[in-house]
Formats: C-alpha cells, structure tokens, sequence
C-alpha cells in the first residue's frame, strides 16, 4: 500500500470509528467527524510533537478543539494514539464513560481543553500561544519552542468571540498558533449560505493572519499548509480546509449522503449505516478496530517521537544546567502550586475604595509574582487593574517580556484567553472589568468552573454607586448570579467558583490572598468604586478566611444580628450606632465569601449565625443574595428594581441605603 493511500485508509478507519461511535449512543454528530477525519489523521500522525510516555510534559506541542460536538473525531485519532481503548470508544456518551458528548480535559489522555460552547476553545489556544510567548520570553526558546493547534468549525467563526480571537492573535502576531477551519459550508439546522456570506479569509489576512485556502480532504494539500505554517515567523496561521461534510457515507440506496445537514448531528441509521461502513472497509458487525496497516503507522510515528522528545529533552537538560535559576523558576511555575507571596509589603489607606485596595495588592503581586499575566478589557485605569500594570508593561508583538495584556472592549474574548493561558500552564491569570460587564463573561466563568481553572475574574463598580452612568452600568443582579454558581460544586465537591466581596480595604488583601492561595477553582473578586469606611478597630481580618466572621459585638448578649458583604457592612455599623443609643444589642456580620462560610464546621457557623436569631440583612443586589444567611425569620433589605443616574450618596439616600434607613428597618424588623 502506497504512503498516500495508507493515510486515506487510516484517516477512513478514524470515520468508522466516529460513526460507529454515534450509532451505538443513538445520539451525536458524525458529519463533522468524518469531514474533518483527514486532518486530524495528518495532524496526528504526522506533525504533533508530544512525549507519549510524559503527556504533561511542558514542551508538547497542544491542540485545542472548539467544536466540541466534534469529539467522536478527538476520541478515534486518540485511540490511534493508545490514549482510549476501543472499548471505552463503545462507551461514547454513556454513563461513567471517558468519552462524554463533548470532551472535558484530561491532559493524560491528550484532552486539553473542555470543549462545548462554540468559539470558546479556539480562543482557549490563542491564550496558550500567549502563554507560550510570554514563558518563551522569560525562560528562552530552548525550552518553550512547541506549537499550538486549533480546529474550528463554521458555527466557532460565525461565534462573535472569534472577532476579538482573530483580532488578538493577529496584533500580537502569534505565529506560534496554526488554526484548522473546517469549512464544510454545512451547520445543525441550515447550510451555511444561508447565515453567513462573507469573505472568510479576507477578513483574518485584514486582522494580520497568514491564510491557506486547501481541499481539506487531502493529504498532500494538508501536510503542504502545516509545513509553511510551522515555518511563519511572524503571522498566526489559518488553514481554510474546505471538506465535505458526512465524507463517505452512503444511504440506504447506496447513493452519497456526502454534504447532507442530516448527517451534522444524528446517527446515520440503519442501512444507511452499514452501506458506509462496508463503503470504508470496516465490518458494520465489528466495527470497533484498529486496521493493522493502520496501527503500524502510529507505532512508527510513536517510535518517531522518542527520537523528537529525546533531542528536546537533551536540550532542555544542557539549558537547566546552564540556567539552574530558570530552571528552579520553570518547575516552580508549571508545578500548579500557589506562588509566595509576602502579603505584608501591602499597604492600604485607610477608607480606600476597595478597588484601589485592589490596585495596591496588585501591585506587589507584579513584584512578587513573575508569572502572573493581569488583564483589561479598556478598563484599566478604572477597574485599577493599572495597579498592576504601572509595575511592568504592556504585551505586544515582538516583545512579551511584560505581564499586563490589553485586550480592548472585548470581555468574553478576555476571559477566554486568560483560561488558555493557565491550559498551557507554567501561568497564573487575571482579568478586569466591570462587575455589570461579567454578563458578558458568564459562558467562560462557566468553563472555567467546569475545567476547574484558577484564573482571578476582578470585577469593580460593584453596585448602584456607580452613579451618573445610570441603570445600564449598575450591577443589581449580577451577584444573585455568581453567587449562585458559588453553591453549585465541582467533579471533586469543592465550590465550582470561590466568590469575594470585601467589606474594606484590609479585607480585600485577605481576600486578594485567599484567591492567588486558591489554585483549584476559578476566584471572582467584587469590589467597590466608591470609598468605604474602615470597620471597627481591633477588627480580626485573618478572620474572613473563614468565610464570615463577626466584626462587631461579638462580646454583647445581642438582641439581633446585622449581616452583609462588601459596601454594606459599613452601613449597617453606621447603623449599629444609632441603634445603640436606643439600648439594643447588636452583633456584625461580614460575610466576603457565603461558600467559603459555608464550608466550615457547623460548629463554626452556629457560632457566628447561632439558629434562633433574629438577623437583618442588607444588600445592594438582589434580596435573594442574603435570604439563605438570614434563615426563614430573617429579613433582608435589598433592591427591589434597577438602578438609576445620580451621584451615588443621592442614590444611597434615595434607595435606603443610609445609617438612618438601617435604624428605621431593623426597629420595624424587631416590633414585628
């Protein structure tokens, strides 16, 4: 058998698998897979470098896939490989099984990314590249000279996330990234003529990309584009694979089903199933097989790859050598331990808005922190991200010796590609914008939660006091919302996101301590634009690592309890004082984190919020943001409708947001 007719067999037995995949689940897309089964098979076999024997070796090269419905494609060419066995391909979509609908990372069967809503994983490689560039600057080419690879369909370039990727990748210039377009002109539910007529590639060569247009369907053309992108030193690189859709399916009759919508998302069915398999040269009987012929191939790119690695390897080893303080400084990075950092050298004033005790812990940490990349979507000077930028400088192409990426007003784009940085690993992300802006990010916390990514979301004009700008720019419900995603737990029982709202400016640094310290879960951190008052002298702040702590009265026989996070608190000890004088008892609750409270000993939490209690809550979001802390018999004073444009103590007064409003609630509260 001829090399070229051995690399369409084996690209055939990767559509037998796919489509057998689907038919034993009665469910998925096999379309797509066995359009793009050429591709992959070259990619694979051919031009990916990873160490076989060491999947989470630092200088693999990595592939990202975005069409996540795509996976019966991922899963066969990784049989190939020996990262799944035939049986567990059977298991597609089952319970308890490694091959899920769509693929969840697992970096030791070659997975690298979470791959589901469309657009997200291509962007999740251009975050990579970065990090492979920003770790290239720091530690040489000897050790970060790998590629990163992303497959992405029609419905990822149709995703408006892929403007502000393609945008990005093509300013930064990152030549380290080579994107397959699976462009088979055919979607779910319409062909794509019907939604989409634009010029694809003139659109990515305007954003600074090297553009290929090629049948994506054969091998030669395949293996000619990857070789000159490997070899672009200046351009990321799309490869425009024009392939067909259902490549070698056959119907019932025996006539092509070949660019049919109905072979995008069910199983071909019946005759039409065994009429393709026979078609491709497998036993609709026995479907799940490794041609021999087939096997021998990746046995010998396998045996290829130990020459590869082993020359990288020696590389490596002669550059630690040479470098032993870089060295120590890349294993420390890719060791996914939290960093060091000497929380001390913060210094906080006294009433500060908590974002600018934000931009003073993000200060040190640009100091402390040499692998911390931070982040803005055009807001850095205002969400105080600027705090960390006014210690190092701005990414750009060419020159990624800097750690702050600007990303422009592009905030889903951003999220997603600080997740990518912290998938290549050996980076520590964080990103900034404003807290009303996180609507825009939610599909990426999500994946982010799902991935157990520990990237800091930094969201500041955390509330109504936003002011003048008016409703459109007031977070009202926007903590109800992560808050939400703070109960839901993650594969492993922790919280799937760790959220924070400090009550001041001392609290923030615990906060900002507990979430570089966090290195399992994403962290969101909400903070203020306006200023807010200390909290009581001889407040214990170590106190809020445990969630909620008592800032006031903790010594008083109470008659009630005043509980809230971040802004309000000082209210409600304004408040407090006013109460006082008419001879009532109170206790001061700041709850920064209801999750991590949650999480303590129900000893712990009795003592703070003991049952029987009557407890008064304030929020400026939502009621229901408090309702679980203050019990049945509680009562929670929050916001009612959204915001409105006025400076922000006219809305405090307005709104009820005022000692004398607290004083007038809680004496209602307790007459009743």
């Amino acid at each position: 058998m001829n090399e070229r007719n051995l690399m369409n067999k084996a690209a055939d037995n990767i559509r037998i698998l796919a489509a057998s995949m689907v038919e034993k689940a009665k469910s998925g897309h096999p379309g797509g897979a066995m359009g793009g089964a050429d591709f992959i098979n070259v990619l694979f076999s051919e031009f990916l470098i990873y160490d076989p024997e060491n999947p989470t070796w630092s200088g693999r090269d990595r592939f990202y896939l975005d069409p996540g419905h795509m996976s019966p494609m991922l899963y066969s060419a990784l049989c190939l490989q020996g990262k799944f066995t035939l049986e567990e391909l059977s298991q597609f979509r089952q319970w308890g099984s490694p091959t899920p609908g769509h693929p969840e990372r697992d970096i030791n069967r070659g997975i690298e990314n979470t791959s589901g809503p469309l657009g997200q994983g291509h962007t999740f490689a251009a975050g990579a590249a970065v990090a492979e560039k920003f770790l290239e600057a720091r530690l040489g080419k000897e050790v970060m000279q790998h590629k990163i690879y992303a497959y992405i369909s029609d419905g990822g370039i149709e995703e408006e996330i892929s403007q502000g990727t393609g945008r990005l990748a093509g300013i930064l210039g990152l030549n380290n990234l080579i994107m397959f377009y699976d462009s088979n002109d055919i979607q779910l539910s319409t062909e794509c003529s019907a939604v989409m007529d634009e010029d694809t590639a003139a659109k990515y060569e305007a954003w600074g990309w090297n553009v290929m247009t090629i049948n994506g369907n054969d091998v030669d053309e395949i293996r000619k584009a990857l070789t000159a992108a490997q070899n672009e030193k200046h351009r990321p690189t799309l490869i425009i694979g024009k392939t067909v859709m259902g490549k070698g399916a056959l119907k019932e009759d025996g006539t092509s089903y070949e660019h049919s919508i109905k072979t995008h998302g069910a199983p071909l069915g019946g005759e039409a199933y065994v009429n393709t398999i026979k078609h491709l040269g497998g036993d609709p009987e026995n479907p799940f097989q490794i041609f021999p012929e087939v096997k021998d191939l990746y046995a010998k790119r396998a045996e290829e790859l130990k020459k590869i690695v082993a020359e990288r390897y020696a590389i490596e080893k002669k550059w630690a050598e040479e470098n032993p303080d870089k060295a120590a400084l890349k294993d420390e990075w890719f060791s996914g331990n939290a960093p060091k950092v000497d929380w001390s050298a913060v210094v906080q004033k006294e009433g500060a808005a908590t974002r600018a005790a934000s931009a003073a812990c993000l200060s040190v940490l640009a100091e402390q922190v040499p692998n911390m990349i931070c982040a803005s979507a055009d807001l850095s000077n205002s969400d105080k991200t600027d705090g960390f930028l006014k210690k190092t400088t701005s990414l750009a192409k060419d020159d990624f010796t800097g750690a702050f990426f600007q990303v422009g007003v592009s905030e889903l784009t951003m999220a997603c590609m600080c997740i990518g940085m912290y998938l290549h690993g050996g980076v520590i992300p964080a990103c900034g914008t404003f807290f009303v802006f996180s609507d825009y990010m939610k599909p990426a916390v999500r994946m982010a939660a799902l991935m157990e990514v520990p990237i800091k979301f930094i969201w500041t004009h955390d509330a109504f006091r936003v002011g003048e700008d008016g409703p459109t720019h007031e977070p009202v419900e926007q903590e109800a919302q992560i808050r939400l995603m703070e109960k839901l737990k993650n594969h492993h029982g922790k919280d799937s996101v760790r959220v924070f709202r400090p009550a001041d400016a001392d609290e923030t640094t615990i906060c900002w301590a507990m979430a570089m310290e966090n290195m399992e879960t994403p962290t969101a951190l909400i903070f203020s634009r306006q200023n807010i008052a200390k909290l009581p002298s001889g407040n214990d702040y170590e106190q809020a690592r445990k969630g909620a702590y008592v800032v006031a009265g903790s010594d008083e026989n109470y008659d009630i309890i005043l509980l809230a996070d971040g802004s309000e608190v000082s209210t409600l000890v304004a408040g407090a004082e006013l109460l006082r004088k008419d001879g009532i008892k109170i206790r001061i609750v700041s709850v920064p984190s209801e999750g991590l409270f949650r999480s303590q000993s129900k000893e712990y939490q009795e003592s703070v919020l003991p049952k029987g209690s009557k407890i008064f809550g304030m929020t400026a979001g939502l009621p229901v943001t408090l309702e679980g802390l203050v019990g049945a018999n509680g009562r929670v004073f929050g916001m009612q409708s959204f915001g409105f444009s006025a400076p922000y103590k006219v809305l405090d007064e307005k709104l009820g947001y005022t000692a004398e409003n607290v004083y007038k609630q809680v004496k209602i509260f307790m007459e009743e």
